[in-house]
């Protein structure tokens, strides 16, 4: 028996009245669901349900009939009856009865939009660890297109999908990777066709959802049967997004419509999509060039573009952030997010080592946390989530990562904050005071410890959240010397009013003056945040 039925019977036990609930999960036309109650009879006739704010009360042969609306999303009733007590006895259980079922009923609709929250973003994580292991082991345009491509439709359910990629000297959008309609021969796609949706899509750079019989199009009758989702696949550069192609996805197995969460899923991963076909393509120009040197180059590149640009949490925040690989890829990352109420998070991490295997855990971390930054708001909480979706990696690679993530909030003057092991986190003040932001446990990987989530005051326009990794304090001038904390916090403090761009150009000319022409032993991250 659930908690409401047990309040029921309860109430039956005091009263000699039955009781249940009953509810319209479909809207105001739906068919009525028992959800509680000490005798499951048939649904109330509709007459006797009464608007929210009106109490229904009969007279029967065997008592009193009181249908009470209870307030909420979905139309619910509490049926009391026949009841051999008075009206003003009933009122009087009332009073507690009423707030118990409206806060039961609210509790369980909470816990399905969790339930259906966790689901969406376990398909998100699963997508994107698939995405980044192709990432790393593509070297064929057609081979990772087709790769993904199973992984989407797998994850969508659509019996046809395709990629289609621009050719820039065609001017035309050609299927390189095909699910589905095998028998029916495809041929390009003219980037001015007005009738097709891909065309349509690649042009405008916003995905859609055709409904069937909506711009039906010959050319994509291979691919199509029915309604179509239909997303730009994007490669960002410095300048914006550069369009590569689209992904189309028809013809569900579960005969249901594509629905915003669908859109929303594959819109996700359709930079990552665009990034594997950008790296193959890439890759595959290196091989007619300079192999070894362009592949590291590329993996390099491709790594600085993961990080978000500083503007991208303006004007709440000023950040500059940097980030120099000890080798053409490395392990240091840091991450902005833009979060509800205008509030900001930054995250720095610094996986142990360096090097390509270094540099594909920080892929999947910061893959990972974009997602579940969004879905809470105690930063621990992230911590936790992060730590569990990259578990698996870090103990296969016996590596480990120390990782910060703070949440300013400038509306309540907070800053929230969980640290596992990453040593090299400061609140400067406005005074020059430098408070360091405690560890709360071991980096992510060394112990299953949970983390735990600290709390300070944060002094809008005045602050500053200083991050950096050990790169900078290890650094060693000519005679082998290392660098160390306080030359760096001090460069922070003299320069506390500037800008954090101009703080960030001062503590690298203060490394590039030290080190002088000694070579890099680890990869050098600083972040500098003022809102």
């Amino acid at each position: 028996m659930s908690e409401l039925g047990e309040v029921l019977a309860a109430f039956h036990d005091a009263t000699g009245c039955d009781a249940s609930v009953w509810r319209r999960d479909g809207g105001i036309k739906g068919p009525l669901r028992f959800i509680a109650g000490t005798r499951r009879a048939d649904p109330p006739p509709p007459e006797l349900l009464p608007p929210l704010g009106v109490v229904r009360d009969e007279a029967t042969e065997r008592g009193r009939l009181v249908v009470v609306p209870i307030a909420g999303p979905r139309p619910a009733w509490l049926v009391l009856g026949p009841c051999p007590i008075e009206r003003r006895e009933i009122d009087s259980y009332l009073k507690f009865l009423r707030p118990v079922v409206a806060q039961y009923l609210q509790n369980t609709l909470e816990v399905e939009h969790a339930a259906n929250e966790l689901a969406e973003r376990y398909e998100e994580i699963n997508l994107l660890y698939s995405i980044s292991e192709i990432l790393g082991r593509t070297v064929s345009l057609d081979e990772g297109a087709a790769t993904i491509l199973r992984e989407v439709s797998e994850t969508v359910g659509a019996r046809r999908a395709s990629i289609l990629v621009h050719d820039p000297e065609a001017h035309t959008l050609d299927v390189i990777a095909r699910i589905g309609g095998e028998g029916v021969p495809t041929a390009p796609i003219a980037l001015d066709d007005e009738c097709s949706v891909s065309a349509h899509v690649f042009r405008t750079l916003h995905s859609i959802i055709a409904e069937e019989g909506q711009m039906p199009c010959k050319a994509e009758e291979g691919f199509r049967k029915g309604a179509m989702l239909t997303v730009p696949i994007l490669w960002t550069t410095q300048d914006g997004s550069e369009p590569l192609g689209v992904v189309n996805l028809s013809d569900r197995r579960s005969g249901q419509e594509f629905s915003a969460g669908d859109q929303k899923l594959v819109t996700a991963i359709a930079s990552q999509i665009g990034a594997a076909i950008q790296n193959a393509r890439l890759v595959r120009q290196s091989i007619e060039q300079q192999r070894l040197q362009q592949e590291m180059q590329l993996a390099h590149d491709l790594q600085m573009k993961l990080l978000p640009d500083a503007e991208h949490v303006a004007p709440e925040a000023r950040v500059s952030a940097r980030v120099i690989p000890a080798e053409d890829v490395g392990g240091d990352f840091y991450n902005l997010y833009r979060l509800s109420g205008g509030r900001i998070g930054v995250m720095i991490g610094d996986v142990s080592g360096h090097g390509y295997q270094a540099a594909l855990i920080m892929a999947l971390t910061m893959s990972a946390s974009a997602i579940h930054a969004q879905g809470t708001d105690d930063p621990a909480q992230m911590l936790r989530r992060l730590y569990q979706s990259v578990k698996e990696e870090l103990n296969t690679t016996e590596m480990f990562v120390s990782a910060l993530y703070a949440v300013v909030d400038r509306d309540q003057g907070i800053l929230r904050y969980g640290n596992m092991g990453h040593p090299h986190a400061f609140v400067v003040t406005r005074a020059g005071d430098v408070e360091r932001l405690t560890a709360g446990g071991p980096p992510l990987g060394m112990s299953d410890e949970a983390p735990r989530s600290e709390i300070r005051q944060w002094d809008v326009g005045g602050d500053l959240l200083v991050l950096f990794t050990d790169g900078i304090t290890d650094a060693r001038n000519r005679e082998g010397v290392r660098l160390g904390e306080e030359p760096v916090l001090d460069c922070v403090m003299l320069h506390r009013d500037e800008e954090p761009a101009q703080i960030a150009s001062r503590v690298f000319a203060l490394l590039d003056h030290y080190t002088a022409d000694t070579p890099t032993r680890d990869d050098l991250t600083l972040v500098i945040l003022k809102s």
